[in-house]
Formats: structure tokens, sequence, C-alpha cells
């Protein structure tokens, strides 16, 4: 199944919390849930959260008792209202619910009736577009992979992060389908270790060869010349090419830059932020501190009782450390300012 689907008035998700031990399908009927969802990780990734969001919305017009207008109006901005709290850094969020807000203003459509067909009809136009859009963002990417090279990877970025196919996996996956031998470092990405548990899970039901590394390892495989290129996913990306993504970017791209490796986000437009001037405007979510001390070793606490955690669940890597941003456009190389917004607005690259 799709990382996230519409069935008969039930939004149902892959519940990534539990993998890669169990694989389990979660049901909900809410929009309440489905925000509760997307806040405690049930489903992460900024496009399959924003397609989350979407289908949230379809069941909140739904489950409104409205039955005029300006009252199934006032409802769905209610629920968009919840759903846009659940995680802030996520942009795709934002334009998901913005997006089924216009559908829902449209005034040709004459009854609530036909607005909610209307939203769950745009909401699945969204998720199948996403899967579109991946693929050609791997084709654009995959061009950029060679026979043989050796490829870093940071959090997860692949079918499951999105509603099908992925993001920067998406490329390494598509590299793949072209017969290319690659070989893919997966950083654990703490505290979560979504790559140790998503991505390494991934790679193995698709056959790529891949080595599990501690994420404090990629620099010393970068510095022996065992990387060929970087690739990660993004948040929400600002309009001069500054890229908020999972913690631990920011230093692999630094790292990346030291040693000449080219280091590329791959990034859907509706991922890009243009009414966002640099990624100090990002906001960067903050978890509880459970994520950091929450592990055991041996059936022991890893970190003594009471002590302060800092957990931001995203950083900002400044756009000079980018060598190239791929979208389903194109790519998008400096300056990003002029080489995004042109991408964005569909008027081609550089």
């Amino acid at each position: 199944m799709r990382t996230v689907e519409w069935d008969n008035g039930v939004v149902k998700m892959i519940d990534q919390r539990l993998l890669p031990g169990v694989f389990e399908i979660a049901g909900f009927t809410d929009y309440r849930d489905v925000a509760r969802a997307i806040k405690e990780m049930y489903i992460r990734g900024a496009p399959a959260i924003g397609a989350a969001a979407a289908f949230g919305m379809a069941l909140a017009a739904r489950q409104s008792e409205a039955t005029d207008r300006a009252a199934l109006l006032r409802d769905l901005k209610a629920a968009a209202d919840v759903l846009r709290q659940a995680r802030p850094t996520a942009v795709n969020l934002f334009w998901a619910v913005d997006r089924m807000l216009r559908v829902a203003s449209n005034e040709s459509l004459a009854t609530v009736d036909d607005i909610r067909d209307a939203i769950l009809a745009d909401a699945q136009a969204l998720a199948d577009e996403d899967v579109a859009i991946n693929k050609r963002m791997a084709a654009h990417g995959a061009a950029l992979i060679r026979d043989g090279d050796s490829i870093l990877h940071h959090c997860n970025t692949g079918a499951l992060a999105t509603v099908d196919y992925g993001t920067a996996l998406g490329v390494v996956r598509m590299a793949h389908e072209q017969g290319k031998k690659i070989h893919v470092f997966v950083d654990e990405t703490r505290p979560r270790l979504q790559g140790a548990r998503l991505t390494a899970w991934e790679l193995q039901q698709l056959g790529i060869d891949f080595t599990l590394i501690a994420d404090n390892a990629a620099g010393h495989y970068m510095r022996t010349g065992q990387v060929a290129i970087c690739l990660v996913g993004s948040d929400r990306t600002a309009a001069n090419g500054d890229v908020a993504n999972k913690i631990g970017t920011y230093k692999l791209a630094v790292v990346a830059k030291e040693n000449g490796i080219p280091f590329y986000p791959v990034v859907p437009t509706s991922t890009v932020d243009l009414n966002c001037p640099t990624g100090d405007h990002i906001p960067i979510e903050e978890r509880g501190p459970e994520e950091v001390v929450g592990l055991t070793r041996d059936g022991m606490p890893i970190a003594p009782e009471g002590v302060k955690v800092g957990n931001p669940a995203f950083d900002v890597t400044p756009a000079k450390y980018v060598t190239g941003i791929i979208t389903e456009n194109g790519i998008a190389y400096p300056p990003f300012d002029v080489s995004l917004r042109r991408l964005v607005l569909g008027e081609g690259g550089r």
C-alpha cells in the first residue's frame, strides 16, 4: 500500500513508529486523530505529512454537520488550525491545508456536499501528484549518480517519507533501477533512528547494497574518500536556498564541503517556501526529552536521571554548503534566490 491513503472514509497510514519490527496499518476517521498521528510520528516526512493533512481536511469536511457554505468553511478553518499545529517545521503541511481551503472556497461549488466531494477529490489528486513528482525528481537526481558511486544518506526520504517512491532515496532507487551498481552509507539518525529503522528497512526491501553507520562515523567515510555524493531531504527550503532538514544535516553539509563532496538536497517545489527569505525564519520544532534519553543499554538508562535535554528535530544548512537542489522541475544551482524561484514558478532552470 501507499504510506497514506483514503479508504471509504478512513485515512489509513503505515504506523512507522513500529518499523522495522512490525508492519501495521493505522486507520483514522477523525481529523483530530490525524493531527495526533502526525504529531506523534505515526507518519513523518514532509510530503507524506502534506498528504495526511489533506486527507485530514477531507475527514473534517465529512465530520462537519454544516448545511450551508459559511458554516462548513468555519468548521474547515477550525480543523486547519488543529492540523497546522501538529508539526510546525514541515511546510508541506501548511501548503496542503491551504490548498484544501482554496478548494472549499470555490464559489462555483453549489452545495456543501459538492464542497466535500471536491476536497476529497483534490486530496486524492495531491497524493497522486506526489508520486509523479517523486519520479520526476528521481530522474533528475539519478543523472548525477555514476555507476559504482557510494552515496551518504541521512534520515529517511524513501517511500515512507512520501506517498510513494521517495525524494532523496527515490534518486537512489531510480539509479538502482537503471542498473547502476551503487552503495549507500546510511546514517542511523539519532535520536529517533529513522535511518536505522526505516531507511535500512526500505533498502533491504529494494535489494540495494548499504552499510548502516553511526552518525558520528560519517566524517570518517567522507575524509577517507569513500563517499562520492551526499543526498538528503528537506522539510522546508527558504527562498535563498537555506535548507531545514532532520537534525544532523548541517554537520554533514559542512564536512562534505570541507572534503569536496557534492551535497544535494532533494526537494519537491511544494517544500520550497518562497515567502521565507532565509533559514533563520524557519521555526525549529523542539521535541520531548524522552526521545534522547529514553533508550536503554543492557537494560540500563543511557543517561543519569533528571539531566537537561535539548532535542531540536531539525537544523538549517546555509545555502553556501549546498551544491544544488534537486526538484521535479530540474536542479537549482547558485544563485538559489534566482534558480529556485524559476523552478518553483515553472520558468526553467538557472
